[in-house]
């Protein structure tokens, strides 16, 4: 069983797939980790994302994979546990222009799709129009801006780091456009996907909704 997620930034749906994961016992992917994974390498080595050459050498060398540990679903760069580090205001200001290059997509989407051998709840920016277009069910999740903003904010404080609301609202405007404008797999709302908008919703509000569209639509 495949079920997509899609949305934009920050409005809850990789909570939203954590959880519905949980309920149902399936595996959970967050393949919005994985872009960050990616840039977070990019930042370090000062990847020059407009040189193919050096873009292609990088991702030769990187190897992103997810392990449980302590019950949660971290995610290693090469090894090394870069749960806590893809969450920095950096990363997030770099993700969707390295998230636009072709060869980043080709990498990632190809692992995806190899992990969806078995059952799982997968959420990101093209799961249900790229990765998984026969997927048995599919949701698109969103919030206006302002909302996301917060949630957002509030998260890169509880991880230390020292942000204004502002430059996250701005950077949350910023990757709207380039992921719903990006020539490849841009973020889209698609016509069997069901569209979910969590700006007036509690978690539990948000959770139940998706599991009881879950539950019509595979006759659970």
């Amino acid at each position: 069983m495949i079920i997509a997620i899609d949305g934009h930034s920050s409005c809850g749906k990789s909570t939203i797939a954590k959880a519905l994961a949980g309920k149902l016992g399936i595996a959970y992917v967050d393949t919005g980790a994985m872009y960050r994974a990616i840039t977070l390498y990019f930042l370090r080595n000062n990847i020059d994302i407009r040189d193919a050459r050096q873009v292609n050498h990088a991702l030769d060398t990187i190897s992103v994979s997810f392990k449980s540990v302590n019950g949660n679903n971290n995610i290693f760069l090469n090894d090394e546990d870069i749960t806590d580090l893809i969450r920095t205001i950096e990363v997030s200001n770099m993700v969707s222009p390295v998230a636009t290059l072709p060869e980043v997509r080709k990498k990632l989407v190809a692992l995806q799709q190899a992990m969806g051998r078995n059952s799982l709840v997968m959420d990101g920016r093209d799961i249900g129009s790229v990765v998984f277009p026969n997927a048995d069910i599919k949701f698109f999740i969103t919030a206006d801006l302002h909302t996301r903003a917060k949630r957002r904010y509030e998260e890169l404080i509880s991880f230390n780091n020292e942000v204004s609301l502002q430059e996250v609202t701005e950077n949350l405007a910023n990757r709207d456009q380039i992921d719903s404008s990006r020539a490849t797999s841009p973020l889209i709302q698609l016509p069997d996907a069901i569209l979910i908008d969590t700006t007036h919703l509690t978690l539990e509000n948000q959770l139940n909704m998706v599991i009881d569209k879950v539950k019509e639509k595979l006759k659970l």
